[in-house]
């Protein structure tokens, strides 16, 4: 099923958005691919490129400080029109903490209110104290709970027909109050979830690739992986979260 299948990952501004290894989450695309035959094309987008969307399938935008954060925007501000139109055909786009925020109308650098890509209706402001800590999703992306790990003085607030990622079991999630993580609006994935996200949780990362498949060639089946290690480690955190084992100040 999976043979002649192609999908092409554009990973945005690497050089300055891979403050939580981001580049893991490329590496677990490409493997996941590779191993079942899908052939994987990597695209990193740099400072000065002028990327086109066209021919992508996943765009993936990472994390960075605020500084880094302001720096990409104002490129990928350049390219809205073609990332809205690339978001609008169903594009699949997966964005992390930093890129997350920049999905939105608005973000808050500091005092100052910076506009952002306006591709979900979702805005960032900012609160105290910063959400940091591990956290447990239950999201309908993935068969099991989504792990990882959160560090964000963000307060992201979703528009009303906006879906989150997923509901919050352990952690604060985007606000620390409404208890959602993420947003999930067409094929876009928006998360302050880290750590690296996809290599272990390897529901949303196959969840990424059969939206892509089914976007480029109507079927978005995927042939099952031998995920037995990653989902016993997903397993054991959850357990450990829920059950109170892990004292967090």
């Amino acid at each position: 099923m999976s043979a002649n299948r192609r999908l092409v990952v554009a990973h945005l501004y690497p050089e300055l958005l891979n403050l939580y290894g981001d580049s893991g989450n490329i590496l677990c695309l490409r493997k996941r691919m590779s191993w079942r035959g899908i052939e994987p094309e990597i695209r990193e987008v740099h400072v000065g490129d002028t990327p086109s969307f066209a021919d992508v399938d996943i765009a993936f935008i990472g994390g960075g400080s605020d500084r880094e954060q302001s720096i990409v925007c104002g490129f990928l501000l350049e390219q809205q029109a073609e990332l809205a139109a690339f978001v609008a055909d169903g594009g699949v786009v997966a964005a992390v903490c930093g890129g997350y925020q920049l999905l939105g109308h608005s973000y808050l650098l500091g005092d100052e209110k910076v506009p952002g890509l306006g591709l979900v209706d979702l805005y960032t402001d900012r609160g105290e104290p910063r959400i940091i800590g591990n956290i447990v999703v239950q999201s309908r992306v993935s068969p099991q709970a989504i792990v990882g790990y959160e560090n964000h003085g963000g307060r992201t607030h979703l528009g009303v027909d906006v879906e989150p990622l997923g509901e919050v079991r352990y952690g604060r999630g985007n606000d620390g109050i409404t208890g959602f993580e993420g947003c999930l609006y067409r094929n876009v994935l928006g998360t302050y979830i880290h750590g690296p996200l996809l290599p272990k949780n390897p529901g949303v990362a196959d969840w990424l690739l059969s939206r892509a498949l089914d976007r480029r060639y109507g079927d978005g089946s995927l042939e099952p992986l031998d995920d037995a290690v990653e989902l016993e480690a997903n397993r054991v955190m959850c357990d450990r979260l829920l059950s109170g084992q892990v004292k967090e100040d």
